[in-house]
């Protein structure tokens, strides 16, 4: 077969099956020859080209579903919402995004995989902590935010929920995680950014309800 002139399509193709499929049968039973078999004739090499694993595969799923639903970018420009009002948005329209929390809540046991772990820290500190940054600073300007450390927010935020939060990383029952999340609501309205409101508390709440049980939870 010649060489693959477009290989971003061939990638493209890739993802976009592997996300059906993923949706569709679960990523736990969708194996490399599902994806290969829908492909229409791409050899399983073709696959392990761009892609070292099913692992890597999933990683590349979820990045590519959040730049299709940017909630920081859908958030950006509102001129009705002040930064925390933003931030909060922001977090509404992630949640609400369906098929994106399924993804997220199958992906948890690859970040058992210590090179996407390291990975999944980069991109978060290379992509999310700007957009944090950037609203932190935006609320410090507006008095909806009055913190000192804007930037160290941002880059920890990220760290927190990509390692701290996840289970597969720090096992924790959902009521210790519930606690996790409540200590992080006061530990960020102590450094002036009070995120946590009803509101997000329900997309929390909602978010551990749909997460599979696991068997640190208490009985």
């Amino acid at each position: 077969m010649a060489r693959n002139k477009y290989p971003e399509e061939t990638v493209a193709r890739i993802l976009e099956v592997a996300r059906r499929l993923f949706m569709e049968k679960g990523y736990d039973n969708t194996t490399i020859q599902d994806i290969v078999d829908q492909l229409g004739g791409l050899s399983k090499g073709a696959v392990y080209h761009h892609f070292k694993s099913k692992e890597e595969i999933m990683d590349a799923v979820c990045d590519q579903m959040f730049y299709d639903n940017n909630p920081f970018e859908a958030v950006r420009q509102r001129t009705d919402l002040n930064a925390l009002e933003k931030l909060r948005e922001a977090i509404r329209l992630n949640q609400a995004d369906e098929s994106r929390v399924d993804m997220t809540i199958q992906a948890i046991p690859i970040t058992r995989n210590p090179r996407l772990m390291a990975e999944m820290v980069e991109s978060n500190r290379r992509v999310l902590t700007p957009y944090y940054l950037e609203l932190l600073e935006e609320g410090n300007r507006d008095g909806s935010i009055h913190t000192e450390y804007a930037r160290e927010i941002a880059e920890l935020l990220p760290l927190l929920t990509s390692l701290w939060l996840l289970p597969s990383v720090f096992p924790a029952s959902r009521e210790e995680q519930r606690r996790k999340f409540t200590f992080l609501g006061e530990m960020l309205d102590k450094m002036g950014v009070p995120l946590m409101d009803d509101s997000i508390r329900a997309v929390v709440d909602a978010f551990f309800n749909r997460m599979p049980p696991d068997p640190a939870d208490k009985k």
